[in-house]
């Protein structure tokens, strides 16, 4: 299915906004990004195959999770919604009712907000509506260019890319293996939880545009069974509501995922090759020198 043939089956980000406000009611205020989107795509009763439906060639997200990047972004420059460092996502006022929500007052008391803000940075009488959606689109765009990035590396280089990003976040000794017939066993290493208990755990590193499907994490499962206490799959593209179910499926091994969208957040909290910049904003006081 092209992305062509979606403008007509999937909602807008616009329309995403009342199911959102739902979806955080029903997860008590507050969830994460894979909690959050779960939510919606039950609200609306969204097809398994129109999740699948990619936004793009470079990015490994789907149409519907990028629309609701974007509604996300829309809410939270509307002070409805909030999120924290760690991407845990929580509405701003938790007696809102998902019923009061205007799409449209939204979009347009944004958008206002937006322009005035460029109004009074460059003292212009015109702001355009392509200079709102670049600006919110921005935190979007980095993480479609780092994933263009991270496909063309060797898969050698992703590999030690995974290494590092382990050390970084707290695990010890981490070895990639990389080891061909190992049912895809990329690596080990060892993470402790408050300096007394440690856990093995076997991690699986895909590059990869599509979506990783439940076939994949049963094999992984499989291969890592008996020989460690979890796994761990990282993906620069996405995984399907079955992979998804059989990572988490009760009576076997557990396997934590991360997909693209998460491995961008992460490199960008560690600084591992992606750096923010902040831009000085220099204001003169003027009242100061009117009183020296």
């Amino acid at each position: 299915m092209s992305r062509k043939n979606t403008g007509d089956k999937l909602p807008s980000y616009d329309q995403l906004m009342i199911p959102l406000v739902e979806g955080l009611k029903k997860l008590g205020g507050s969830g994460t990004i894979e909690e959050l989107n779960e939510k919606v795509y039950a609200i609306i009763d969204l097809p398994d195959e129109f999740l699948e439906i990619p936004h793009s060639e470079n990015d490994t997200r789907s149409e519907i999770e990028y629309r609701l990047a974007w509604t996300r972004t829309y809410l939270k420059k509307a002070e409805i919604i909030d999120n924290s460092s760690r991407g845990v996502w929580a509405l701003a006022n938790n007696d809102i009712e998902a019923s009061t929500i205007n799409p449209n007052e939204v979009t347009r008391l944004v958008r206002e907000r937006i322009r005035q803000s460029k109004l009074s940075q460059i003292e212009s009488h015109k702001a355009r509506d392509e200079e709102v959606d670049d600006e919110i689109s921005e935190q979007l765009d980095w993480k479609e260019d780092l994933i263009s990035v991270l496909l063309k590396i060797e898969p050698s280089a992703f590999e030690r890319l995974c290494q590092r990003l382990l050390r970084e976040s707290g695990f010890i000794q981490v070895e990639v293996t990389g080891k061909s017939g190992d049912g895809g066993i990329d690596g080990r290493g060892i993470v402790r939880i408050n300096g007394f208990l440690s856990f093995h755990v076997f991690f699986q590193s895909k590059r990869y545009k599509g979506s990783v499907g439940s076939g994949d994490i049963r094999d992984f499962r499989g291969a890592m069974q008996g020989r460690a206490d979890k796994g761990l799959f990282i993906t620069t593209g996405n995984f399907t509501r079955e992979a998804i179910r059989e990572a988490t499926r009760d009576g076997a091994p557990p396997i934590d995922l991360i997909d693209g969208e998460q491995l961008c957040e992460k490199l960008k909290e560690l600084n591992l090759g992606v750096k923010t910049e902040l831009i000085e904003d220099v204001k003169i006081n003027s009242e100061w020198f009117e009183k020296i």
